[in-house]
C-alpha cells in the first residue's frame, strides 16, 4: 500500500487533493492531508476553520465550485441576522450549512476535543478516500503588518482583497505550537510526501513554521516533491502575487521553488513541478538540487487534475 501525505491549504490545495485521491482511487494508496490552519479565527463565538473546511468539501462533494469557497446551495439567513445585531464582520459572511459546520466543531471543541479529533468526527459524516489532519491542535493565526498597524489575515484578504501593502506576515502562536497528533508520524511513514500547489507562505508557510515539521520532513525517507501554484508568471487562483511581494519573493515559478529550497542543502524539496509554459525554469530549478519536470500544471478539468497528481507521482518515484 502506498502511503502519500500532502501538505495543503486553500483552493487549490483542495482541489489538488481531490484530483490525487482519484487518481490513486482503487490502488489501495493511504492519503493523510496536513491542512494549514492558520487562517482560522473565532468569529461570533465560533472556530472558523477555513482550509480545513476547503478541504472537507470538496473531497465530500459538497462544495461551492463557483465561488470556490462554502457549501453548494447555500442560503445566509443566519448571517444576515447576525449582521443586523452588529455581530461578526459585515464583509466576511458564512452560509447558514456551513455554520452547521462551525457550530458542530466549536460544540466539540468546548466539550474539551482538541482539533485533530473534532477534525476525525466531523469528516467521518462522508467518504472523503483522505484523512485529514490539521497541522496542529494549538491555536494559530496569521496576522498581516501593513504601514497602519496589523490585521488578521482574513480581513487583509476578504475585506481588502490583498489591495492594502504588506509588509510582512506573523504566524502567531506558530512559536508555541506542536504538530497535531499523526501529523510527525504521518510524514515519517509516508512514500511521497506532496506539497500542494497552494499559497507558499500564508498556506504551506505556517505549516512549515510549526516546530517540528519542518524537522520532519528533513528527516523523512520520502521524497518530498512541490507543484508550482505559480504559472507564466501569474497566480493561478487568488492573491499569492501580493504575498510573495511582501517577503521579497518574485511571482515566478522558478523563484517559488528555490524559495523553499532543496531538501540537501536544508530546505524542503527534492522535485518540483513547473507548468510547460515555465519549461526555462528546470535548469535553475536542477542547478540548485532540485529535480523539476515541466509538465500541463492547469487543473482545469478531472482528466487534466488527475494527469498533474500522477506526474506529481513520478516524479517523487524518480526522485527517491
Amino acid at each position: 500500500m502506498r502511503d502519500i501525505v500532502v501538505l495543503s491549504g486553500g483552493v487549490g490545495g483542495a482541489r489538488f487533493t481531490r484530483a490525487l485521491r482519484d487518481a490513486v482511487e482503487g490502488t489501495g494508496a493511504r492519503i493523510r492531508v496536513i491542512v494549514n490552519t492558520a487562517d482560522d479565527m473565532w468569529m461570533a463565538g465560533l472556530r472558523i476553520c477555513p482550509d480545513l473546511d476547503s478541504v472537507t468539501y470538496t473531497l465530500a462533494g459538497v462544495n461551492d465550485e463557483q465561488r470556490g469557497w462554502g457549501r453548494v446551495g447555500e442560503t445566509e439567513r443566519v448571517s444576515a441576522e447576525l449582521h443586523e445585531w452588529g455581530i461578526g464582520w459585515p464583509w466576511f459572511t458564512l452560509g447558514d450549512l456551513d455554520l452547521g459546520m462551525h457550530i458542530a466543531r466549536t460544540s466539540l471543541l468546548r466539550d474539551g476535543a482538541p482539533l485533530s479529533a473534532a477534525v476525525a468526527q466531523l469528516a467521518a459524516r462522508w467518504e472523503l478516500g483522505a484523512e485529514l489532519l490539521p497541522m496542529t491542535d494549538d491555536e494559530v493565526e496569521t496576522h498581516v503588518v501593513t504601514d497602519d498597524g496589523t490585521m488578521h489575515f482574513q480581513e487583509w484578504w476578504t475585506r481588502h482583497r490583498a489591495s492594502v501593502p504588506a509588509r510582512g506576515f506573523q504566524m502567531r502562536g506558530a512559536e508555541a505550537a506542536t504538530p497535531a497528533a499523526g501529523v510527525v508520524e504521518a510524514i515519517a511513514g509516508a512514500d511521497a510526501v506532496l506539497v500542494a500547489p497552494s499559497n507558499p507562505i500564508v498556506s504551506i508557510g505556517p505549516i512549515l513554521a510549526v516546530e517540528g515539521i519542518r524537522e520532519a520532513l528533513a528527516a523523512t525517507a520520502a521524497p518530498v516533491v512541490g507543484v508550482s501554484p505559480i504559472i507564466g508568471g501569474s497566480v493561478v487562483r487568488g492573491m499569492a502575487d501580493a504575498c510573495l511581494t511582501a517577503v521579497g519573493t518574485a511571482t515566478d515559478a522558478a523563484a517559488v521553488g528555490l524559495r523553499y529550497g532543496a531538501r540537501a542543502d536544508g530546505g524542503v524539496l527534492d522535485g518540483w513541478l513547473v507548468d510547460t509554459v515555465d519549461a526555462e525554469a528546470v535548469g535553475p530549478l536542477e542547478a540548485a538540487g532540485i529535480a523539476a519536470r515541466a509538465v500541463p500544471l492547469w487543473m482545469t478539468e478531472p482528466d487534466a487534475a488527475r494527469t498533474l497528481a500522477r506526474d506529481a507521482l513520478a516524479l517523487a518515484d524518480s526522485a527517491r
